[in-house]
């Protein structure tokens, strides 16, 4: 009886033991899986880790002959105008600061850069007439590598139902603007062209009562989100600064400020390049007391406190931002104002998906993402779903376009809605990074389309469009956002700007075109057949 007792006493121990060993085992395998997952930055999409477009390799040479490489040190080796702007200013600034220290930080002298960029010697129009042609010549719009494809090519058009339609959903009596909105949302717009139901949408956020106030959870800097008194809700994201105010430049993408005349402008030119992938939104000014302070919580009452200079402030909780050095103060006294965005339909009626962008920033101090890096990058993003059939890589692109026009750094994720599948449009959020550095042209932004070598027809011809005349995007984007409460929105250097950049796009495009020609030049003097043409 005690040998038995002691045997299996021995043979717990010895199944004790393999199962430490077992246990210390999977630690140690989980933790290398970790490891590589942060370092590689593998991430997860659905059931399975991503493919190698994820994976870290050896960096390229930069000197290496491929049209991003090449376009983007074509940029570098321009005078930077951007560099001489800010140098003058900051000259300007300290001198103002020595003398009586009321300039806001960061803050550029608005009429010194206002006059440096007039007097700037302009270069001569070029009308891209080899970017016409090829509109006026291309079927379907094909191009040794470079490819300009029309939306039909990809997909059904005409099937394009909207959400009403797919969940089966008619107006009521209690149905609300936003409501409507919702319902008129389609697998290939968020609202048609000349929708009525958008204007509605934003005359009613700028001028109906607000009955309650509150916190947005999650997110880097304050939002409120505003309660109507039908129960419809607007995200608000105040104002910090004046127009004028530049990107301080020690910020770095993933640390700047919001600003919500970005988002406003965002919309519009949105709805310019014709997109409408952008949620409608409208400025407004507050009476900080009556509609926020009186209507609001008790956690955001703890952050209120009146300013040295008399005005009411608050801060709120946040992860960026949010203490006193930062509050948010009325101007003058209790004035605050701020942009109201619609929300998009509950996930619980229309759900969605957020993906992980393949050109998404390292948002790292010192660290650069692999598109940086690699020409090539494109060649496995397509391989992967769903960039390897249908319109998705082509919305990334004109996202890219956007981005490059606001000069928007911050795109890490992006969303679709997944009642219309994979075929569906990307949501243009989160614009509020946008508009802050008016002198300098982000290039970086345009990676995308220089990497993947192609456009979509209706981007070109748009872009084309506002090159040429006789209405330039600058003067669209005045006309559109005059209507504003709170116009003028942007500063009149951005309107300069998004002029500017639109040849930047185009030269962008002939630049892959040219390298298409040179690489057919190339394989018909080594004799290689020409694999470019389409199949019928």
């Amino acid at each position: 009886m005690i040998e038995r007792t002691i045997k299996l006493a021995q043979r717990c121990v010895r199944l004790r033991e393999k199962l430490i060993i077992g246990l210390a085992a999977l630690a140690i395998l989980f933790t290398i899986l970790l490891v590589m997952d942060l370092q590689l930055d593998l991430g997860y999409s659905g059931h399975h880790l991503l493919p190698s477009h994820g994976r870290v390799k050896m960096s390229e040479d930069p000197e290496r002959d491929t049209v991003y490489n090449n376009f983007r040190r074509k940029f570098l080796q321009r005078p930077n105008a951007s560099r001489e702007l800010a140098s003058g200013s900051e000259n300007n600034n300290n001198n103002n600061n020595n003398n009586n220290n009321n300039e806001t930080p960061g803050a550029a002298s608005p009429q010194l850069l206002v006059e440096t960029s007039t007097k700037s010697s302009q270069p001569p129009h070029d009308a891209f007439e080899d970017l016409q042609k090829l509109l006026l010549n291309a079927d379907d719009s094909r191009m040794d590598d470079f490819s300009v494809i029309k939306s039909e090519v990809l997909e059904d058009v005409e099937e394009n139902p909207s959400v009403a339609e797919l969940k089966h959903l008619k107006p009521g009596k209690n149905t609300t603007l936003l409501d409507k909105f919702h319902m008129q949302i389609r697998k290939r717009e968020l609202y048609s062209k000349g929708s009525r139901v958008v204007e509605d949408l934003l005359e009613f956020m700028a001028s109906q009562p607000i009955v309650h106030a509150s916190e947005k959870s999650g997110g880097t800097q304050l939002k409120l989100v505003m309660d109507y008194p039908n129960k419809m809700q607007a995200l608000f994201k105040p104002m910090r600064f004046p127009r004028e105010q530049q990107t301080l430049p020690n910020h770095f993408y993933f640390t700047d400020y919001e600003r919500h005349n970005a988002e406003i402008a965002a919309f519009h030119l949105d709805r310019l390049l014709d997109f409408r992938r952008c949620m409608p939104v409208t400025g407004r000014t507050l009476n900080m007391t009556t509609e926020i302070y009186q209507v609001t919580d008790s956690d955001i009452l703890k952050t209120f406190f009146v300013s040295p200079a008399g005005n009411l402030c608050f801060h709120g909780k946040c992860t960026y931002y949010c203490d006193t050095s930062h509050a948010i103060c009325g101007s003058p006294k209790d004035q605050l104002e701020g942009s109201f965005a619609a929300f998009l339909p509950d996930k619980s009626v229309v759900p969605r998906k957020v993906w992980r962008h393949p050109w998404r920033r390292s948002y790292h101090k010192r660290l650069k993402a692999q598109w940086e890096t690699d020409s090539d990058y494109c060649n496995m993003v397509r391989e992967l779903h769903p960039y390897n059939e249908g319109r998705r890589l082509l919305d990334l692109i004109d996202m890219s376009v956007f981005d490059f026009l606001t000069g928007n750094m911050d795109r890490h994720h992006y969303e679709t809605f997944k009642l219309f599948g994979n075929e569906t449009f990307t949501l243009h959020l989160d614009n509020g990074r946008g508009f802050g550095k008016p002198f300098h042209d982000e290039i970086s932004c345009l990676s995308p389309l220089l990497q993947c070598c192609m456009i979509r027809e209706s981007t070109l011809r748009t872009l084309l469009r506002y090159h040429n005349g006789p209405i330039r995007l600058s003067s669209a984007m005045r006309e559109s956002m005059a209507r504003d409460p709170v116009a003028p929105i942007l500063w009149e250097p951005h309107l300069t700007a998004l002029d500017r950049r639109i040849p930047i796009i185009l030269q962008a495009v002939r630049d892959c075109i040219n390298r298409g020609k040179l690489a057919k030049d190339e394989k018909n003097e080594l004799g290689e057949p020409n694999n470019t043409e389409t199949s019928e």
